[in-house]
């Protein structure tokens, strides 16, 4: 433990030359001793907070550090307390693709003071993502994830919609993509940590940012200080198999809503008993195979009726919006003019709609450049139709091709995690997106770590956005004083 101590020296200038001449890839040297430039967000919330942003400067290929550089964008909000300063605190808020300069803003509101005064919280958009170097393929859609359909016809349209997602990326990026990775974005951070004078860094990641932290720990163990892992991915089964496993949770997740949902029948009209809330709901799927519901601006097709209650089955505080969502689906359905509601709209257009804020393909770009995806479509069918007796509704998603199946292939293996790094890990046992064994698989590949378990919910990331003191209490003693618990924990709902 002692070892840790060595960052909280690096508020001096020797410190901080040290920490800088710390490379250990020739070539690299320039980018490891960049001056940070910090300037203005342009953001409203961040500047409003007192935050400063800069771009750094990274090569695209790290095997070509001479070569074409891009740059990833960050942000900082000083440690509170100069005098109590350990260190850098970065963070990922998940996705892949999702934009991270601003989420120690929501982060830091389940921090403690005494966490706030020893930390710069660092929010990072990865390469590919936002403000960085970005990944935009021009898609005509939002997203290439959907629900695979109802009938081998339209599995084969969606495969050939998802080859069209992957030869625009391919014609409008070029070699770029075989370099936006996981593995790329934790050399990244590591350039980040070395041009901000540290010879460690602390991180916070949800979800996706889990696996990136375990990438991290496994490529640069000695730089990692204090790492909380929060709904976390299993990196053995990155990342075809991830998203596999996410149909089992999300059914039992659905059958609880389907439960809540028949006990308020007086309110959503949708059955009064479980099953009979489901049987609307895969009526619903088969009826817009067969036409398409028109609601609002949009015609809701079998690809798309699915992934309403896959998006908000990952939080239990969206029973009430996914239940009034489905009320309208079903009345539009029958033939009433209805508008969607603003949950209902955020949804749709997430997979409808590319617009600036709103295109995934930099999601694709991180998924499909980390581990190749069988390129067989008879692959993926079989998978569908081997799962859809269990898991009616999300087989179609959790199995569907995506553009992955006809990406280039990754320029690096996969990152086999196994490493004595100590870190915490937290998770629930109902989580949608990253289900419990796959954080357990995490706890064994990294023994030194400890698992936080909050009990009997069903919600995908906890700190900073599902409030339960025993979590909170357990990773703000970690963020403050290193100490890990001595066994496992279980938390309850509080």
């Amino acid at each position: 433990m002692t070892a840790l101590l060595a960052v909280a020296g690096l508020v001096s200038g020797t410190g901080v030359a040290q920490a800088r001449s710390d490379v250990d890839s020739t070539g690299l040297d320039r980018y490891y001793n960049q001056r940070v430039a910090w300037k203005s967000c342009d953001h409203a919330e961040l500047d409003a907070a007192g935050a400063r942003c800069a771009d750094v400067t990274v090569p695209m290929n790290y095997a070509e550090p001479r070569g074409r550089t891009i740059t990833v964008a960050i942000s900082r909000l000083k440690a509170t307390d100069p005098g109590r300063r350990r260190g850098v605190m970065l963070s990922n808020p998940g996705g892949p693709g999702g934009a991270g300069l601003d989420v120690m803003l929501t982060i830091r509101k389940a921090m403690t003071p005494e966490v706030t005064a020893r930390y710069d919280l660092i929010g990072l958009d990865p390469r590919g993502i936002g403000r960085s170097t970005p990944v935009d393929c021009g898609w005509p859609i939002g997203s290439m994830l959907r629900s695979g359909g109802v009938d081998r016809a339209a599995f084969d349209r969606n495969t050939a919609v998802q080859a069209d997602l992957a030869r625009r990326c391919a014609d409008r990026h070029g070699s770029y993509l075989r370099h936006v990775s996981t593995r790329n974005t934790a050399r990244d951070m590591d350039v980040v940590r070395g041009a901000l004078g540290e010879r460690r860094i602390s991180y916070f990641g949800w979800s996706y940012g889990t696996y990136l932290g375990a990438v991290y720990t496994q490529m640069f163990p000695g730089r990692a200080d204090r790492f909380v892992l929060d709904s976390a991915v299993d990196p053995k089964a990155w990342h075809t198999a991830t998203l596999a496993s996410m149909a089992r949770p999300n059914e039992a997740a659905f059958d609880d809503w389907a439960a809540w949902t028949a006990s308020r029948d007086a309110e959503y009209h949708l059955g009064g008993t479980a099953r009979q809330v489901r049987a609307v709901v895969e009526d619903l799927i088969t009826r817009a195979a067969a036409d398409p519901i028109r609601i609002g601006r949009y015609r809701v097709d079998q690809h798309v009726v699915p992934m309403v209650p896959f998006v908000e089955l990952d939080d239990p505080r969206k029973r009430a919006a996914l239940a009034g969502d489905i009320r309208l689906l079903v009345d539009a359905a029958n033939g009433k003019a209805v508008q969607p509601s603003p949950s209902l709209v955020g949804i749709l257009q997430f997979i409808y709609e590319p617009t600036a804020q709103l295109h995934n393909s930099g999601q694709a770009a991180v998924l499909c450049g980390d581990a190749a995806a069988p390129h067989d479509p008879d692959w993926y069918w079989r998978q569908i139709q081997r799962d859809r007796r269990q898991n009616p509704i999300f087989s179609a998603i959790a199995n569907n091709l995506n553009a992955c199946a006809f990406w280039p292939a990754p320029a690096e293996p996969r990152t086999a995690v196994h490493n004595t790094v100590p870190a915490l890990i937290v998770q629930s046992t109902g989580d949608t997106r990253t289900h419990y064994q796959g954080a357990a698989s995490l706890h064994r590949a990294m023994p030194n770590s400890r698992l936080i378990t909050l009990a009997d919910v069903n919600v995908h990331a906890i700190f900073g956005n599902y409030p339960n003191p025993c979590v909170e209490n357990t990773i703000n003693t970690y963020f403050r004083d290193g100490t890990l618990p001595h066994t496992n924990i279980t938390c309850q709902e509080h």
